[in-house]
């Protein structure tokens, strides 16, 4: 599927020739105030008495949770809610459990379908084809929890998800009584190749079930395993001792057992691509090689990793990491870091600080 036409938005700044650590919070703090430290503070102005709504529109596996991630290590957890609509379903599944709890009295009084209540419970509990979960239900849900959300600006990742969500989240503002935020699309492009290497390289640990991958985005130690002839990526977090991080089952199949998901996550991207009277954030995850080079530094590319043991030290090759984007050009990935700095620049002009 050929990509949709976003802006390319350099970060080089004039005259700064520092390599930062992207890598370490306190890295990227350095980074971040370096190129974009007046738009940061326009933003976090803005947040000191105001809130925003945010939808995440992208495919499976764009980094949403990641770019959420770092946009709260820049304006604090107290100021932004990253809310995933899939772990919000997720959570009601013990529903003896859930009916205990303040969120189901809100989520009977919110409601409102062409089904009833308990119908709408039924379906959500089965999960069948045959009785599809309301997307009314759903909105009862989400509007429950931001309930408790009052202060917090609010990033939404799973609405819409499907074409005929859309219009409920155009409207979506107004159905919280509570809020009248200026709200945002904010859509990420990526390359299939990305994601398919993402899939394909993919480590987890055990214990923390933090991911990482063996191509694209390795930890400070490598162990080679000389019987299975292969190397492995440790975790770095400490509370983990080391932990051997594994693959995780069924990835070798690569992009065929989410195809569908793909494909009606990239109807939805373009659909709201089309869309007029919401303001949009188009983050791009690759950019053309040849652009590349003269609006990002080399540190800001998403370099790939290879392995060597020479007297039984292993070794970390790093170079630079290209394949070809839908459109077939040549193309680089972008690290986290500076896809937030695409969304921080747009946000300062949706927002009109």
């Amino acid at each position: 599927m050929k990509n949709l036409e976003f802006p390319i938005i350099g970060t080089k700044v004039s005259g700064v020739t520092k390599k930062f650590d992207l890598n370490s919070p306190k890295g990227r703090k350095v980074y971040f105030e370096t190129k974009v430290g007046d738009e940061i503070e326009k933003i976090k102005e803005f947040m000191r008495d105001n809130t925003f709504i945010a939808y995440w529109i992208g495919k499976k596996n764009s980094g949403k949770g990641t770019y959420s991630g770092i946009f709260t290590e820049i304006f604090g957890s107290e100021k932004v809610e990253l809310v995933s609509v899939g772990d919000l379903i997720r959570e009601a599944d013990d529903w003896g459990t859930f009916k205990k709890t303040k969120k189901y009295g809100l989520l009977r009084r919110y409601y409102r379908g062409y089904v009833s209540f308990e119908d709408a419970v039924e379906a959500h509990l089965e999960r069948s084809t045959a009785k599809l979960l309301p997307t009314e239900f759903i909105l009862a849900l989400l509007k429950a929890h931001l309930e408790g959300l009052e202060g917090k600006t609010i990033f939404i990742d799973g609405l819409p998800r499907d074409l005929d969500q859309i219009s409920y989240s155009l409207y979506f503002r107004d159905l919280i009584a509570y809020r009248n935020d200026p709200d945002m699309f904010i859509l990420i492009d990526i390359a299939e190749n990305i994601i398919a290497e993402r899939i394909k390289y993919r480590v987890v640990c055990p214990n923390c079930k933090t991911s990482r991958n063996t191509k694209l985005l390795i930890t400070s130690k490598i162990k080679y395993d000389s019987k299975n002839k292969k190397y492995n990526l440790l975790c770095d977090n400490l509370k983990c001792k080391s932990a051997v991080m594994k693959e995780k089952e069924g990835d070798d199949k690569g992009l065929d057992p989410i195809r569908e998901r793909l494909e009606k996550d990239d109807k939805v991207l373009r659909k709201t691509f089309a869309l007029h009277g919401v303001p949009k954030v188009l983050m791009r995850n690759h950019i053309p090689l040849k652009e590349s080079k003269e609006l990002y530094d080399k540190y800001e590319i998403t370099p790939e990793y290879s392995f060597k043991t020479e007297k039984g030290k292993v070794s970390v090759i790093e170079k630079p990491w290209t394949f070809k984007d839908d459109n077939g050009l040549e193309a680089v990935s972008l690290l986290a870091a500076p896809v937030v700095i695409q969304m921080i620049k747009q946000m300062v002009e949706v927002l009109d600080l």
